[in-house]
């Protein structure tokens, strides 16, 4: 399960990632990154990273919806620590993540984290 304190709840603070956050898109899903800067710059939110997932019924039926969302965040609980302070993340699953396995989320939300955070890909 996802801490509270790491859980995007409000409709305004999804709509701030998706709007004013970067974007990165895989064949399973998209994830949208807002902040991350320097943690140090004026101005900063030193808030924990928060995220939040959008599975919609184009995933699948309720039980593949559920599934794929249970994966997303025990996937992002995983990698809380890789995220700047005050962070935002929205993932979106894409109607081809209810087939997917687990390691093929892990891999696709890996890569978009990766080029969101401008690490090189593994």
């Amino acid at each position: 399960m996802l801490p509270a304190e790491h859980r995007l709840r409000r409709r305004e603070d999804f709509a701030r990632a998706v709007r004013r956050g970067r974007r990165a898109g895989r064949p399973l899903l998209v994830v949208h990154l807002k902040g991350g800067g320097d943690p140090h710059a004026a101005g900063e939110d030193a808030s924990p990273p928060r995220a939040g997932f959008v599975v919609s019924r184009a995933v699948g039926p309720a039980v593949a919806r559920n599934l794929v969302k249970r994966r997303l965040r025990h996937l992002i609980r995983d990698r809380l620590d890789q995220l700047p302070t005050g962070s935002l993340v929205v993932v979106r699953a894409l109607p081809g993540a209810a087939e997917a396995g687990f390691d093929r989320l892990r891999d696709d939300l890996d890569a978009a984290l990766g080029r969101l955070l401008g690490r090189a890909p593994r």
